[in-house]
């Protein structure tokens, strides 16, 4: 009787443990991937998303490559592989990573993009109204140039956001003829802020005239600072400069005095909160709200800081 209840005790043990370990075990496991951490913004989002994943109990990891998108793709095969609930891509274009999707949908693994974009097999995607906010800066921008002038593009077209804005931007240059594009530039990702640096110090150097160049457009707020910062050093201070995102370090930029006179800022927080909603729902079996959400994005200037 007494090696039955020892037995019993041990067997019960055992399985309480197992129990314990299969709660552990049972977490919802999300993948947060993107080759841009390094960006301040793409930053505060994946950062946003890992922390309110984590509140509900999700078991949360990061995967960044450093600009390597073709790395992202082998890795997004990885987590696929390992069978996670969802997966989160931040700031990509999903069609650079299209067959990964298609294989994650095939596995039955819902992807949700953070300020990407909307294709086949991605759920859900949160970003800002591209098209709105560079409508919204280039009009303040325009207006600034007195609708005439030399003006100067740094973009990255392979970003899905940046993309809409710059192509707005190519609209609009079409209704505004006073307004010469001189050049566009394509700014290296990551390492942004130094890229658009080199690159308009290059470009003063090449139009040293008063006049040559009136303004610059940013895509980012990124190529903004680093525009800026050239243009200071070369105390070309009649040349302005605008960006889209509100990163602190453009607002404080802005509130200084310096060329970068106006950004757009988008709600990145915002856009986090959304995603893990649409994810919340979806691992409850329920549908997503829409399967493009946008969060509001307001105009930043030194009037509009100063109010």
């Amino acid at each position: 009787m007494k090696k039955f209840l020892v037995l019993l005790i041990t067997v019960t043990s055992i399985l309480s443990l197992a129990a314990c370990g299969g709660g552990k075990s049972s977490a919802k496991k999300v993948a947060i991937m993107t080759p841009y951490l390094s960006s301040v913004t793409t930053n505060e989002m994946v950062k946003k998303v890992k922390a309110e994943g984590e509140k509900k109990g999700w078991n949360m990891h990061v995967v960044d490559t450093k600009g390597d998108v073709g790395q992202l793709a082998s890795r997004m095969e990885d987590e696929i592989t390992k069978h996670v609930n969802a997966i989160v891509i931040v700031s990509i274009d999903p069609n650079q990573i299209k067959a990964q999707i298609q294989s994650a949908k095939q596995a039955k693994i819902p992807v949700f993009g953070c300020d990407s974009g909307s294709i086949d097999g991605v759920v859900a995607n949160a970003t800002s109204d591209n098209q709105k906010m560079s409508e919204m800066i280039s009009q303040y921008l325009f207006e600034k140039m007195g609708k005439k002038g030399k003006l100067v593009v740094l973009t990255h077209r392979p970003h899905p956001g940046v993309l809409k804005r710059t192509l707005k931007l190519d609209e609009m240059l079409k209704q505004n003829t006073g307004i010469t594009k001189v050049t566009e530039q394509h700014i290296q990702v990551p390492g942004p802020i130094e890229s658009a640096r080199k690159q308009t110090e290059s470009l003063l150097l090449a139009n040293k005239e008063p006049g040559s160049i009136t303004a610059v457009w940013a895509g980012w707020d990124e190529p903004a600072i680093g525009a800026a910062q050239a243009i200071q050093a070369a105390n070309r201070n009649d040349i302005i400069v605008t960006g889209i995102d509100g990163n602190s370090q453009a607002i404080e930029m802005i509130k200084k005095g310096s060329p970068l006179v106006a950004t757009v800022k988008q709600n990145f927080t915002g856009m986090a909160d959304i995603i893990v909603k649409q994810i919340d729902l979806v691992l409850q079996g329920k549908q997503v709200e829409g399967k493009e959400l946008y969060a509001p994005a307001s105009l930043i200037t030194k009037e509009s800081l100063s109010k």
